[in-house]
Formats: C-alpha cells, sequence, structure tokens
C-alpha cells in the first residue's frame, strides 16, 4: 500500500510519467521479452507492432494513477483487463516479471530523473494495482471453477466440427476431450485458446458465437491476411485435432431489464452477436439486427439469422448493409439517418462491435441521436482503446 508521503511523489511525478509513458511502455515490452521470452507467448505480436498493446498498457497505467483513491471505481474501470487476463490465464506469479519490467523501462526512459525515492513510489503504485487484480482475477477463477462443468487454467478440447460461413469465415465446434459437461458462458464473451504452432506456444481469444448449450462452444474465425493462429485454424486443424481452453470472459453482455435491443456489428464482428440476439429474443425483447459485409460472399450467418427472423416475426427486424451488389438490404455504410429509422426507441440498449473505423463511425451516430453513453456497448477484439482517440 503506497504511504502518504509516496502519493505525494507520485502526484508531483505523474505529469513526467505521462509525458513519456508511450516511450515507456515502448521499451517496456522489448526488455520483458528479452529478460523472460516464456511470457511471449501470451501477447498477440501484431498487436506489439502495431503499437496497440503498449498504448493500452500506458491507458491502464494512467487510468489507475487517476482513480487509485477509489478500489470500486478502479475495478470497474479495470474489468475488461481482467476479462484479457482470464482468457489468457494470467497467474500472479507473472505479476513481479511485469513490475521488474516496467520499473526498468521507466528508469531507461527517465534516466536520472528517477530517483530513489521516486522509483519506490512507483513501485508501490504498481504493487497495489497488482494486488487489486490479482484478487479480482481470483474471484473469477474461483466462480467459473465451481460452476457445473466449470474448470480452472487450461482443458483439452477437441474440433467436433468444422462449417464453412463463408468465404473467409469458418466456424469451429469444440467438444471437451474427457466428455464430461461444459459451463454455460454469458452470451457475448469469448474464450481464450492456447494451442502449438511449429513447436512455440501461442494464445488468442475468440468470442463464442454460439448460444450455451451445456455441451461444447463455437467459435467462428475470420481468416486474416498474415494472421498466424487464423491461418493455421483455417488451413492445418482438422476435425479430431485438440486445443486447450481457458475460461469464458468478456463484459460485452446483456444488460438486465426489458428494453429494446439493437445490435450492430461490421464483419467478423458479428460472432458476440448471434448469442446475444438468441438471449433478448428469448426474454421476448424487440430486437433490430444489423450487419454490416463487403458483399453476400462476406456475409457469415446469414441462414442462421433469416432463421431467426422467421422465429420471432414480430420481435426481430434485420438488415443487411453490403459494400457493393444488389443483395442486400441496403448498398453502402450504415449512415445516420438509416439508424434513425431503425432505432427502436430512445430507450434502446445498442451493442456493437467491428473494426475500430466502424465502431467510432457508429458511436458517433447513436451518440448524435441521443443514445446515452450507458446505453452504447461495445468491445474491441485487440487492446482495448477509445473510439475516438487523436
Amino acid at each position: 500500500m503506497t504511504t502518504a508521503a509516496q502519493d505525494a511523489i507520485i502526484d508531483a511525478t505523474a505529469p513526467l510519467v505521462a509525458e513519456h509513458l508511450d516511450a515507456i511502455t515502448a521499451r517496456f515490452y522489448p526488455l520483458m521479452f528479452e529478460r523472460y521470452p516464456e511470457v511471449k507467448a501470451v501477447f498477440n505480436q501484431a498487436h506489439q507492432a502495431d503499437g496497440g498493446q503498449p498504448k493500452a498498457l500506458a491507458r491502464g497505467v494512467l487510468a489507475y494513477v487517476g482513480l487509485r483513491q477509489q478500489p470500486e471505481a478502479v475495478r470497474q474501470q479495470m474489468q475488461s483487463v481482467i476479462s484479457k487476463h482470464v482468457s489468457l490465464g494470467i497467474q500472479p506469479e507473472q505479476y513481479p516479471i511485469v513490475g521488474e519490467c516496467l520499473m526498468a523501462a521507466i528508469g531507461d526512459v527517465l534516466g536520472d530523473a528517477v530517483t530513489a525515492e521516486i522509483a519506490d513510489a512507483w513501485g508501490a503504485l504498481y504493487g497495489d494495482l497488482a494486488e487489486l487484480l490479482i484478487a479480482a482475477e481470483a474471484e473469477r477463477y474461483q466462480a467459473f471453477a465451481g460452476c457445473p462443468g466449470g474448470w480452472q487454467g487450461l482443458r483439452e478440447f477437441r474440433i467436433a466440427h468444422i462449417q464453412r460461413e463463408c468465404e473467409v469465415i469458418r466456424s469451429f465446434i469444440l467438444a471437451p476431450c474427457d466428455g464430461q459437461p461444459v459451463a454455460d458462458a454469458l452470451p457475448g464473451q469469448y474464450i481464450g485458446l492456447q494451442l502449438r504452432i511449429d513447436g512455440e506456444t501461442v494464445h488468442r481469444h475468440y468470442s463464442l458465437s454460439g448460444s450455451p448449450n451445456g455441451c461444447d462452444y463455437r467459435i467462428s474465425v475470420k481468416q486474416e491476411p498474415g494472421g498466424r493462429v487464423s491461418n493455421y485454424l483455417h488451413q492445418q486443424m482438422q476435425v479430431g485435432d485438440t486445443l486447450a481452453l481457458l475460461p469464458p470472459a468478456g463484459e460485452l453482455t446483456l444488460d438486465n431489464s426489458d428494453r429494446p435491443v439493437m445490435l450492430i456489428s461490421g464483419g467478423v464482428g458479428q460472432t458476440p452477436m448471434l448469442p446475444l440476439a438468441r438471449q433478448a429474443l428469448s426474454q421476448g425483447r424487440r430486437l433490430c439486427y444489423v450487419h454490416a459485409a463487403r458483399d453476400i460472399h462476406h456475409h457469415a450467418f446469414r441462414s442462421e439469422v433469416d432463421a431467426l427472423v422467421r422465429e420471432y416475426p414480430t420481435l426481430m427486424t434485420r438488415i443487411c448493409a453490403y459494400d457493393h451488389g444488389d443483395d442486400g438490404d441496403i448498398t453502402g455504410r450504415l449512415e445516420q439517418s438509416l439508424l434513425a429509422r431503425l432505432l427502436p426507441g430512445a430507450d434502446t440498449q445498442c451493442y456493437f462491435v467491428g473494426p475500430g473505423p466502424f465502431m467510432s463511425a457508429i458511436d458517433s451516430h447513436l451518440a448524435a441521436l441521443g443514445i446515452a453513453p450507458e446505453q452504447r456497448h461495445y468491445e474491441h477484439f485487440g487492446p482495448s482503446r477509445p473510439l475516438h482517440a487523436a
């Protein structure tokens, strides 16, 4: 726990650290991978290359500095971080590695400006944050392990079925190798995978695109150009092959109300929307389902969504927007005027997932239409980041 004197030092030096935080986090990751190469498997190197992961760490540090006197506010702010850690199976013994390398990176970037007192204060700050995250993650691990069909750590699953959904997306049905039940995930959550590629352990997490059934999980993966894991899943993995799963996690879950729901997705962002749609409809809520794709050949799950419309004709409307072609309901982008016509009401709970620019545009449109921030829900597939960051 930081002392009053350490808090004063942190407040005094926070502007300096903030000014150089991008450089600190950019230095931190290479340093950590050099000292502890075994942790590299936990990180998606594409997010290292594009700077997404270092920037996410920087934002997390700054958020904690500003909220550290409000533990509940910190926990709320860090929910997405906690979920990502759970999906990666992060353990308490990994936190000292991060702390050591983060402090070393601060020293490398700021040099002589980092006195022993400053280093101690920021080290104590990190220790407090680590303690909070470790406790929150332990609660998640224990709660899931205590559910029927739950587990802690890694559990072996086999590919029971592979389904081609469109030109670039395939679904994988994953069944437990032990033949026992699996715990229900919340609709909208994702799950962590661990597999071996060319002798190297890698981790990824993918949205669960199927509704809970107690027997298996479904993930639906887009084959990304140059994507190491997505290409391996598409080109190498076959029915009967095995991989390990970690507990489900994620905050993009349906609110506890009877309000109308609007689900807006772009491309593979549709994957968490399918179970959310089924849940909302099963609760008798009005649903508007809007999906944007390049064309009909890149539109996954169209028949599945159309079947929902037939099953719930009085509750559900569906709109397909294609960049080109005549097979969609509209051609072109999802403009504000279209969303205005489709919104079931001012009290609608709106959920949207897709590429970063897509989500930024949708968020701006919904805000302009008077949808309050607490009614606008989204989640990044990669490191979390502000939608409208300059």
